[in-house]
């Protein structure tokens, strides 16, 4: 596998994670697709763009915050 290929397996990897992450591993392609050309619609600027992203943000602290719980719970299990 190249390296070109190697980096594009990656991203869409991640990519599809955060399709997961937001619960959508089991929605419509077509509708998906649709949301993600709205998105690409919103300027980086916008008062819109802010307000997603601020969103996601939230979203990943909270994903981190609940692996490091579940973490600590089995480090407590373990001693």
């Amino acid at each position: 596998m190249t390296a070109d290929r190697k980096l594009e397996a990656r991203e869409q990897f991640l990519l599809g994670g955060i399709v997961v992450k937001a619960g959508l591993s089991r929605a419509d392609r077509a509708f998906l697709l649709g949301g993600l050309l709205e998105l690409a619609r919103v300027t980086m600027n916008s008062p819109e763009y802010r307000r997603l992203r601020d969103n996601g943000e939230e979203a990943f602290k909270s994903q981190v915050q609940k692996v490091e719980a579940v973490r600590d719970r089995e480090m407590r299990e373990w001693h």
